[in-house]
């Protein structure tokens, strides 16, 4: 009996008990949910720093307004970097503001200014402070472009300067004024050429080294010719010798614009190379495109024209060797006259005693200075090259004016500019050839 009354009163417990359990657990959860909404609500929301901090996912935020997508700043830093170079800029920061004409209040109390993603302008708005009202929230970070990565400082820092060495070759107050001079530049088949312009100012006045003609002292000039085959001697003489020397240069030399433009900065007034037949030819060879009296008178013209428009900014030609040629009067009548309608001068380099260009010059008009001595061709030292020198110093005592033509040897360039340094001692003034022009009895 016992035993069967027993299990209908476990049956009955275990139907009570469990809608009890189910009750239990249906409200732990509904309390669950109601704590979580609560918490949910009274909690404060994300701050534009944190909000900030997380990368972008689709549309811009708030955040990301303050810093850009895609980092804006550093691009624009980058795009501003030959601005710092020029204003001296050290750092990606400084370059940000190299153009500014005066320095802004500090960065850290510009909060952020908008919450649209920004423009190309946005970071320098963001900077100045003419962008929209700030927002009264905490504030972000200060929205100022961040330094460029690493990788990218080199290529601000690493852009070159135009012309690195003309700081060196052309000290204040050294230099002549840039050439050429767009009025006194023809254009041509063979490239630009001098010409007169229309104001009647020629070339050769037009380059010519400023001088001062009141002096009474007798005048000396030198010119050191064949330059722009080496670069080495054309560098040395650019550098080491004084303005006043007269520097003429080969036509088919390689860069010889780049040459004449530096020669031209450091003070040096300029001639071009002309090559001429020699006696001696082909023993002795002028070089390409040098002008010869067995070709005919266009031909020559044709050669001088290209020689002419290899380079602008000379004051005139000097002939290279022509022993042969400047005794030719036919040979030289148009050649002569090509270089009076340029407003080029013309030195005649006496290569040859028997030399009619001088005369020639005179007849025509043409402004002409002439050689009185070689310092360097038939023998390269110091003597032979000191004794030259003193030459001209008692030519020039003499006859008021000399000039003298020497070569890119070191030894010339040693010689010339330490008796340059004499001259003043001695009563004599250095001039530029152009300052010599028409002064000289012809011969």
């Amino acid at each position: 009996m016992s035993e069967d009354y027993g299990e209908p009163r476990s049956r009955l417990n275990g139907r009570v008990l469990l809608p009890s359990i189910l009750a239990v657990a249906l409200f732990v959860v509904l309390a669950g949910l109601v704590a979580a909404i609560a918490i949910g609500i009274t909690a404060d929301p994300p701050t534009d720093s944190e909000l900030a901090a997380a990368p972008p996912e689709g549309t811009a935020t708030d955040g990301d307004a303050g810093h850009g997508d895609a980092q804006p700043a550093p691009a624009e830093t980058t795009a501003m970097g030959p601005a710092a170079v020029e204003h001296g800029a050290e750092s990606p920061d400084a370059a940000t503001h190299a153009d500014e004409p005066a320095p802004l209040p500090p960065v850290t109390q510009t909060p952020v200014t908008q919450a649209i993603a920004p423009e190309p302008d946005a970071a320098s708005e963001a900077v100045t402070g003419t962008s929209a009202e700030p927002r009264m929230e905490t504030p972000a970070e200060p929205a100022v472009a961040p330094a460029p990565e690493p990788d990218k400082a080199p290529q601000v820092a690493s852009v070159p300067p135009a012309v690195p060495q003309l700081p060196q070759l052309a000290p204040a107050g050294r230099g002549l004024r840039p050439a050429p001079d767009p009025a006194l530049v023809e254009q041509s088949s063979f490239g630009p050429l001098p010409r007169i312009g229309a104001n009647g100012r020629e070339p050769w006045q037009a380059y010519a080294r400023p001088t001062d003609r009141r002096t009474d002292r007798p005048r000396v000039a030198v010119i050191l010719s064949g330059l722009g085959l080496s670069s080495a001697a054309t560098e040395a003489a650019i550098q080491g010798l004084p303005g006043e020397v007269t520097l003429a240069f080969q036509p088919f030399a390689d860069n010889i614009q780049q040459w004449i433009r530096l020669a031209r900065a450091a003070g040096h007034e300029v001639l071009l190379n002309l090559p001429m037949e020699p006696v001696d030819f082909p023993a002795n060879d002028p070089g390409p495109r040098a002008l010869f009296v067995t070709l005919s008178p266009d031909e020559n013209e044709e050669r001088l024209r290209w020689a002419l428009s290899r380079v602008t900014g000379y004051v005139g030609v000097v002939n290279h060797m022509g022993s042969r040629f400047t005794t030719s009067r036919e040979s030289m009548q148009p050649i002569l006259a090509e270089i009076k309608a340029r407003g080029l001068l013309y030195v005649d380099a006496r290569s040859s005693a028997r030399s009619v260009a001088t005369v020639m010059a005179s007849e025509m008009q043409v402004p002409r200075a002439i050689n009185d001595r070689f310092l360097d061709s038939r023998e390269v030292s110091r003597v032979t090259i000191d004794a030259r020198l003193t030459e001209i110093e008692r030519i020039a005592k003499d006859a008021g004016v000399s000039i003298a033509i020497g070569q890119g040897f070191p030894v010339t360039i040693e010689r010339v500019r330490e008796w340059a340094q004499t001259l003043d001692s001695k009563g004599l003034t250095l001039v530029p050839v152009s300052a010599v022009v028409n002064t000289q009895a012809d011969r």
